[in-house]
């Protein structure tokens, strides 16, 4: 086996610039007490470098014609290649429920449900870089007040600092995406819990940013008692201008309006 052919329904653009490879692989460096995972590895251009880290490594790939192209060139992976999608696997299997780093090229049409699966096992995955489309990117490290300031960077900055690293030109991937890339560094922040279940913080915050241009006292009135208004000074600001702490704030008090009424 030659090589792997790109899959458009799998979203498959592999990377071919291993100076570009190699600094991926060097973001695991920041959490060396850690087991590696690596999701999509495709034909192995991170998994090289990640093999000379010297420490536990699993990859765990989808495309059937990848994982056979990997079990002929990798062999010192034996036992590690799963063949199985991140997104349904049990995670707490992978390293016998030890906590990992998660690394890879990451489908683009799915990161996000990638990224929120981590921030759901957050005490399994206190590590997680990659590459990403630069959008996304952008809208997982944005500050409050950035127009790429989202429902991706609240949701997610709430449990992990997340640093933009570096920005990779599509011209270095085959087939060349018809966007601009970019890799990430998350690592779990001290926050353990919020000051309102985490459902109704979803929701809040969902809700404000399905009409972020509409102040809050429009968006989220669906959500409201009859009868009752936001808290001042939320009432004439719009999402992207409140901090997490805001967000933790605004949300606990509309908890506590609709248990009162």
């Amino acid at each position: 086996m030659h090589s792997v052919r790109p899959k458009k329904h799998l979203g498959q653009h592999f990377l071919i610039d291993l100076d570009i490879a190699r600094r991926i692989a060097d973001t695991v460096d920041v959490r060396p007490d850690l087991p590696i995972l690596e999701v999509g590895p495709g034909m192995g251009v991170l998994t090289q470098y990640l093999m000379q880290k010297g420490r536990p490594l699993k990859v765990v790939e989808i495309d059937r014609e990848s994982v056979a192209y990997l079990h002929e060139h990798f062999p010192q992976l034996e036992g590690n290649i799963l063949s199985d999608d991140f997104l349904r696997m049990d995670l707490s299997k992978v390293f016998d429920g030890q906590p990992f780093l998660l690394i890879g090229n990451y489908p683009y049409d799915i990161s996000s449900q990638i990224f929120f699966r981590v921030a759901e096992h957050r005490e399994l995955i206190p590590c997680c870089t990659g590459m990403i489309q630069h959008e996304v990117a952008l809208r997982m490290a944005s500050a409050p007040g950035s127009k790429a300031y989202g429902v991706l960077s609240v949701l997610l900055q709430a449990w992990y600092d997340i640093d933009y690293l570096f920005t990779v030109d599509a011209s270095v991937f085959n087939p060349p995406p018809k966007v601009q890339s970019a890799v990430i560094s998350m690592q779990r922040n001290s926050r353990r819990q919020l000051t309102c279940p985490e459902p109704h913080f979803r929701r809040v915050v969902k809700t404000a940013f399905n009409q972020r241009r509409k102040m809050l006292r429009g968006s989220l009135k669906g959500i409201l008692p009859p009868g009752t208004a936001l808290p001042e000074p939320y009432q004439t600001l719009r999402p992207e201008q409140l901090s997490l702490q805001q967000w933790q704030q605004l949300a606990t008090a509309i908890m506590q309006e609709n248990i009162t009424k």
